[in-house]
């Protein structure tokens, strides 16, 4: 009896220190996506057969709150259906997405530590990429002032393959060895703006005859940009964004490039109580690239750590995953509409036009080529069920050109380049209900 009694008032006094000093809070998400794959993010070829499968990602959440500290870490499991088998001791698709710590540091001042997502702006350049199923984070230390409407952000990272004795290679793939940042936003009057500088180290090696390093170094790019520029008179919004980018790339070539983008969206009010209205955006994206003869300069910019499906059309054909990269750029002239029949369901249609923004050549480098690129529609919905579920799919459709086709240098493609997926997403406490279809 005694022993009973004082479990009880352990746990009693547990509670009551956890309730007085501290906060713990667990969150989960479930993503279940479907999809048919007929020249998505790859344009397919003739002989080739549409790929279809069902694939989930399982996140769980837990923060703790104590004080002027906030503790959060997400574990998520990534996986196809049938990916593994029924009976199993074990896997490798169990990760942890996110693990950091946040404290005050006096009045307004914050640092983060630890890994976490960097998600700014429109996501081009810094975004964490909750399109994919695996989504992005980066190991990071991150210092934060914010002030009313202002805010200042800047960090690094600085990255190695293991815990080694000696030796200092950084052989990760497609990931900088270091990289510092410094963001900030505020508002001129109606203006709203954001300035960044992201300076980016890769490491090169060069080996010797014998498999040894002859050299090794780091090449610096630097992205320099106005990410955010945006003014709004009632329902009209006019917005854009500029990148800079100079510096090396991985190869040691110079770089100059750009990426710049405006758009006006114009918003119609049809029924304000019911929440039905019809948003209408046009606008356009130049991202400079190289002839595809070659180039001693590389002027292909690089949106380096961005949500890129969110931009140039859902089949993810350019910047994608690699693809297009240092390419003829890039010149998308885009039409969108969105319908609300209400504030939990809509319908919209997309259409993109694109072009090389670099010269063409044929294959025997004899003559250009016509710099039309393709031509592709998007079709979206999104149904909200209810405060944790919502339905979302889409269809998309691309119709590529001979230079396109050219340009893959794989084969003959497939008249027919089309992409369709259905997706079940559970987030019982985000605000957003739906991932990657943004007007």
């Amino acid at each position: 009896m005694r022993k009973s009694l004082l479990v009880t008032i352990t746990i009693l006094m547990a509670l009551s220190f956890n309730q007085t000093y501290g906060q713990f809070s667990l969150d989960g998400q479930l993503i279940q996506r479907g999809e048919f794959r007929n020249g998505f993010n790859r344009a397919i070829l003739e002989n080739e057969i549409p790929a279809k499968f069902i694939a989930h990602r399982a996140r769980l959440q837990a923060s703790y709150k104590m004080e002027n500290i906030t503790f959060y870490m997400a574990i998520q499991d990534v996986r196809t259906w049938g990916n593994t088998p029924q009976i199993k001791a074990t896997d490798n698709f169990l990760s942890v997405h996110e693990a950091w710590l946040e404290t005050n540091l006096g009045e307004n001042w914050k640092i983060k530590l630890g890994r976490q997502e960097l998600n700014y702006d429109n996501f081009r350049f810094l975004g964490n990429l909750d399109w994919a199923l695996q989504a992005r984070a980066h190991d990071f230390a991150l210092v934060k002032y914010e002030k009313d409407d202002m805010k200042l952000h800047f960090g690094g990272g600085y990255n190695q393959s293991g815990q080694f004795l000696a030796g200092d290679i950084y052989d990760v793939g497609n990931n900088y060895k270091t990289a510092q940042m410094v963001r900030y936003e505020n508002k001129l009057g109606p203006i709203d703006f954001s300035l960044l500088f992201w300076n980016d180290g890769r490491q090169y090696t060069i080996l010797n005859d014998t498999g040894g390093i002859d050299e090794e170094g780091i090449n610096y790019r630097q992205t320099i940009g106005i990410p955010t520029l945006r003014y709004q008179k009632r329902n009209t919004i006019l917005s854009g964004f500029y990148y800079h980018q100079l510096g090396e790339d991985f190869f040691g070539r110079k770089i100059k490039a750009f990426d710049v983008s405006a758009q006006i969206t114009q918003q119609f009010d049809i029924d304000k109580e019911a929440g039905k209205k019809f948003r209408l955006v046009g606008g356009l994206e130049i991202l400079s690239g190289n002839p595809n003869t070659g180039n001693a300069e590389n002027n292909a910019f690089t949106p380096l750590y961005g949500t890129n499906h969110i931009f140039n059309g859902y089949m993810d054909l350019f910047y994608v995953g690699g693809s297009h990269e240092s390419n003829v750029g890039l010149q998308d002239y885009f039409v969108k509409g969105r319908y609300d029949f209400n504030p939990n369901f809509f319908v919209q249609a997309d259409v993109h036009q694109f072009l090389a923004q670099a010269d063409v050549y044929s294959s025997n480098r004899m003559y250009t080529l016509e710099k039309n690129l393709g031509t592709e529609v998007d079709l979206s919905f999104g149904y909200i069920f209810n405060s944790a579920i919502s339905l979302q799919g889409g269809y998309s459709q691309f119709f590529h050109s001979d230079t396109f086709e050219s340009l893959q240098n794989r084969g003959t493609l497939k008249n027919n380049q089309n992409w369709a997926y259905l997706m079940l997403i559970f987030r019982p406490n985000m605000r957003n209900k739906f991932i990657g279809v943004v007007l």
